[in-house]
């Protein structure tokens, strides 16, 4: 996949590097490689190991990372190319320690994955038969010598060293390498090597714009004042002029340029700007901007950029209970809705623009506004800040440190300022991006100024090696970066860690479950083996993190795993299940809230729904609370191999039962019913969008058979973009002589004879449901070219689960489905991006056909 996504116009000549080798050093067969690619996937297409997911091949290939390989290509230059005063060999990303060479000529040693490396081999190459040779050395033994010089472990809680044979050694502190590679408690550990971004020879002469930076320092309806930032490179000093565009906007200046690098400044003002807006409150508009160096009216360089125009603040602002902590859109508040982002793919270059957009929409079509790049993954390829961009999903970037302590050596430090630097630049002209943050969970888990908090590292250390590694911490946290987000992207908010109360530089800077300031990840659902109902007790100002694991479904388990292996306690389902205690959590929490399954492939099913009712109360309970919460991402969006996990879609991009309801729950108007005070049922509207609602709210209480027992209607109002308490019905009175085990109250809220949203509720734990085999009918819609069907039932059929033949998403799915109510779902196509489309053969099911 290209890694670059605004061209240069003119005086720019480029050619992309193909035709790739590899071999072991020290082997003598050279085997084809692709590139973009790494040794994993490369000795998979060569034949030369098992597939890296299937079973426990993860731990076969661990040979792999302490072997040093070898990379190859030869290339001709064209007359054109050669005729450029300088030509420079371009890596965008290097995995990591690699020494290159043109024509037996060293030229660069790289050790940032993160990082672009540029060398001008216009002396070096020739015409013809040039050879570029670039050696890998082995991630592992590189580091091992830098912890044998460091003389202690740094603490770095989800390296699997023991899977990868180097014992309790935790390496991939010292790699700039994605944290992810080395294992985590969702993921396996593929410490990889290898060419991950696009080589190419770019030639240019005379001058080149290197940079188009939109700062945009304010913004409104009326009116944009922005600076354009122009970086320009020129063999000679010169005088021209300078001229910017874009739609119905053309400003010349003259300007001086002198020889080497130049920054010059354009101010502008763009009148009604047609502004960039987060999806759910108005358009994603792009602009083009295009700046263009002229002398004597000729062209000579020039570059193009595309953003969006808008205003972006975090706002932290006390108040009665502590401090705001809220994303602000164009002046509005946003109520952040979404979850975490992790790579889609073990092997990075396996992601391809579809699998990309599959998320992107996905994420649009349940209803999310935001994804947060969690910081133990990649800066991700421009294609998916695009698509953001392009659907209005703010990002929350993390930089990439995850839940470790981090060296603080000269080389090392240097290292993050240059690729902090880069990667500021590179993603600061995307709109969506709301907001950087320093690393992922590393100021909780030291918590420096509280003696009794952490996770039990700083305890590990002398008093003195304990202050080495926070005075590290802060070089990093607390100067470089932040000092990059000013320099380079001045405007936006940086936040040092997350999860974080605030950043005071004492005892209130480190977060709890109880923070009335900053962000929260709330574990103790799940870790804490604590019941769903404590969502409801623990919300913050903005919810960052919170999970519950569930198995992919059936199809995506026997990708991994052979008939003898399906059951729950088997080697090789305890191997794709990298959280140690997962399996025995959800067995665990499956027997408090659901039925007994009667099988494992019923287990899988029962698992999806048991996760989606969690989250389900999770993103609820914070909604309700809208604006002392004002953001709720869960973990996790996606997989990065077929698992179980946290994740609401899994590796393949099948949607989970989470999915499903989180697309309910995060509705931008949404009926929400509370009933964790037992003797009360309150129902609640939580309005997002910018317009108030007057309407009407229909509740009714109805027996498994569809039969009305009682029925309550309210006129609401709702103000705009708030939420409300709009009925509060007494438990014992409205169940006075009735069984709770056969009764669902269902709410739904109508405007102008439109259902806005329905949502049902059930007195007791769906486990303790009675539940009968209902008859489900399903009749496809004519003339909907077999897309669309209607779906009913002469019974409540719980939780009704709709497979197709062909890959793609239903409108709607894991639904509880009541008599006399016709549910209408269509069919989208994952090959036509969310198009209507037909699922092929369908297979209906509820829970019923799931129970023991």
């Amino acid at each position: 996949m290209s890694t670059t996504s605004n061209e240069h116009k003119v005086n720019l000549k480029r050619m992309v590097l193909s035709d790739w080798q590899f071999k072991q050093q020290g082997d003598n067969q050279w085997m084809p490689a692709q590139v973009p690619g790494c040794i994993h996937t490369d000795l998979l297409k060569n034949n030369k190991i098992l597939d890296p997911f299937h079973g426990k091949n993860e731990l076969e290939l661990q040979w792999i990372d302490k072997k040093d390989w070898n990379y190859e290509t030869t290339f001709d230059v064209s007359e054109q190319l050669l005729d450029s005063s300088h030509i420079h060999l371009v890596f965008d990303g290097l995995d990591t320690y690699a020494d290159v060479y043109v024509n037996d000529q060293h030229i660069l040693s790289a050790d940032n994955m993160f990082r672009t490396w540029k060398v001008d081999v216009r002396s070096l190459v020739q015409k013809e038969n040039n050879r570029l040779s670039i050696h890998f050395r082995s991630p592992i033994n590189e580091d091992l010598v830098k912890l044998e010089q460091q003389g202690y472990n740094l603490p770095a809680v989800n390296d699997h060293s023991e899977d990868g044979g180097v014992g309790e050694k935790n390496l991939s502190v010292f790699a700039r390498k994605a944290p992810y590679h080395y294992g985590w408690d969702w993921g396996p550990r593929f410490v990889t090597s290898g060419v991950w971004k696009e080589v190419y020879l770019e030639g240019w002469s005379d001058c080149r714009v290197t940079d188009l930076f939109i700062q945009q320092n304010n913004v409104t309806a009326s009116s944009a004042d922005l600076k354009a930032l122009i970086e320009i490179e020129s063999e000679s000093a010169w005088s021209g002029s300078l001229q910017l565009s874009t739609e119905g906007i053309e400003i010349k200046e003259e300007v001086e340029v002198t020889e080497g690098k130049n920054q010059l400044e354009m101010c502008f003002t763009i009148d009604e700007p047609k502004l960039w807006w987060s999806r759910g409150l108005g358009e994603q508009h792009l602009y083009e901007f295009s700046a263009s160096l002229l002398r004597e009216d000729r062209v000579v360089a020039d570059k193009s950029v595309r953003t969006g125009v808008r205003s972006i603040r975090v706002v932290q602002e006390k108040d009665e209970v502590g401090k705001s902590f809220y994303v602000e859109v164009n002046g509005v508040r946003v109520f952040a809705k979404g979850a975490n982002h992790i790579p889609n793919d073990s092997f990075e270059t396996e992601v391809t623009y579809e699998r990309y957009k599959h998320e992107i929409l996905s994420a649009v079509e349940s209803n999310m506004n935001m994804l947060r790049i969690w910081g133990g993954g990649i800066y991700e390829y421009d294609a998916f800040y695009e698509l953001c961009d392009e659907y209005g999903i703010l990002v929350w970037q993390d930089f990439m440190f995850a839940c470790s302590m981090y060296p603080g050596d000269e080389a090392f430090l240097e290292n993050v300022k240059a690729e902090a630097e880069e990667n500021v630049k590179r993603l600061r002209n995307h709109p969506s991006i709301a907001l950087w943050c320093g690393n992922n969970e590393m100021d909780t888990a030291w918590s420096a100024y509280d003696e009794n908090g952490g996770w039990g590292w700083k305890e590990q250390y002398a008093e003195d090696v304990g202050d080495k590694i926070w005075r590290d911490y802060e070089a990093v946290f607390h100067e470089i970066l932040p000092e990059a987000v000013t320099a380079y992207d001045p405007g936006t908010y940086y936040w040092p860690s997350s999860p974080m109360s605030d950043w005071t530089g004492d005892e209130n800077q480190h977060t709890s479950n109880t923070a009335t300031s900053g962000d929260i990840h709330y574990w103790d659902v799940w870790h804490g083996l604590k019941p769903f109902e404590e969502y409801n007790n623990h919300v913050g100002r903005f919810m960052s993190e919170y999970g519950f694991q569930s198995f992919p479904e059936e199809k995506t388990v026997r990708t991994y795993a052979e008939e003898e292996d399906m059951a729950l306690e088997t080697e090789v389902m305890l191997h794709h299940q990298k959280n140690d205690s997962g399996n025995y959590l959800i067995k665990e929490y499956m027997e408090k809230y659901l039925p007994e399954p009667k099988d494992f492939s019923s287990f899988l099913y029962m698992s999806q729904v048991l996760q989606a009712e969690g989250i389900k109360t999770a993103i609820e309970a914070h909604r309700r609370k809208k604006p002392y919460c004002m953001g709720t991402l869960y973990w996790q969006m996606n997989d990065c191999w077929p698992v179980a996990s946290w994740a609401s879609m899994d590796y393949y991009g099948r949607w989970k039962a989470l999915h499903y309801y989180a697309k309910k729950s995060f509705q931008d108007v949404m009926v929400s019913i509370d009933g964790t005070e037992q003797e009360r049922v309150d129902i609640h509207v939580v309005s997002d969008i910018l317009e108030e609602i007057t309407g009407t709210l229909n509740v009714k209480l109805l027996n498994f058979q569809g039969e009305v027992v009682k029925e309550y209607v309210e006129q609401v109002h709702i103000p705009s973009n708030q939420a409300k308490n709009v009925l509060s019905l007494p438990t014992k009175k409205m169940l006075e002589g009735l069984n709770p085990s056969q009764l669902v109250l269902v709410a739904q809220l109508k405007q102008k004879g439109e259902v806005l949203d329905e949502k049902e509720h059930y007195f007791i734990s769906i486990r303790d449901l009675v539940l009968d085999q209902p008859n489900i009918m399903v009749t496809e819609v004519l003339e909907s070219t077999g897309s669309e069907f209607i779906v009913e039932t002469d019974k409540l059929a719980k939780s009704v689960w709709i497979s197709s033949e062909n890959e793609g998403v239903f409108t709607d799915n894991y639904f509880d489905l009541l008599p006399g109510v016709a549910k209408k779902v269509q069919f989208h196509s994952r090959d036509t991006s969310f198009s209507p489309s037909s699922p092929g053969n369908i297979v209906v099911q509820s829970m019923y056909n799931f129970m023991a």
